[in-house]
């Protein structure tokens, strides 16, 4: 049996897989994947440019494919992994949907609550998910570091022209 560890960075591979479609389609490169009992129910990268909508985050769509999925809203028995810290927006669905664990790679220090800018688990919630942080976390650093840096290069260079 796989330990604890090997399966989150296993699931945390998927995610980063997710993020590179995100990448290649000019979305900040985030995935998300949502694992049940060692079964992947719902996989799913940002898609806030292509959809032109600002809840188009990985861990949103990822939740909604997997609610679609299982047929119903709770997802008790789940885990939720994503490449990086939840926003507010995706740790409130998150408790909403009673997911039990998340796991994040890269920490983000201007819209993470899972620790960076404020724990929004540890607040006084009817549910509170269990987090594991920093999984396979430079790999997630440096997908998104790649792609800001080729973003900020791309800017600069149209601004010269």
């Amino acid at each position: 049996m796989e330990s604890q560890k090997a399966l989150d960075e296993k699931y945390m591979r998927l995610a980063l897989e997710e993020a590179q479609k995100a990448a290649e389609l000019g979305e900040a490169p985030i995935g998300a994947v949502v694992v049940r009992e060692d079964e992947v129910i719902a996989r799913a990268h940002n898609l806030r440019e292509t959809q032109k909508n600002a809840l188009a985050h990985a861990e949103i769509l990822a939740i909604e494919n997997a609610c679609k999925a299982l047929g119903g809203w709770r997802l008790t028995r789940c885990t939720l992994y994503v490449t990086l810290e939840p926003c507010p927006m995706c740790a409130g669905a998150m408790v909403n949907a009673r997911l039990p664990r998340v796991v994040f790679g890269a920490k983000d220090a201007k819209a993470g609550v899972c620790g960076s800018v404020c724990s929004l688990f540890a607040m006084p919630f009817n549910h509170r998910p269990a987090v594991t942080s920093g999984v396979l976390e430079e790999e997630c650093t440096a997908i998104l570091s790649q792609f800001f840096q080729k973003l900020r290069e791309k800017r600069q260079k149209d601004r010269i022209k």
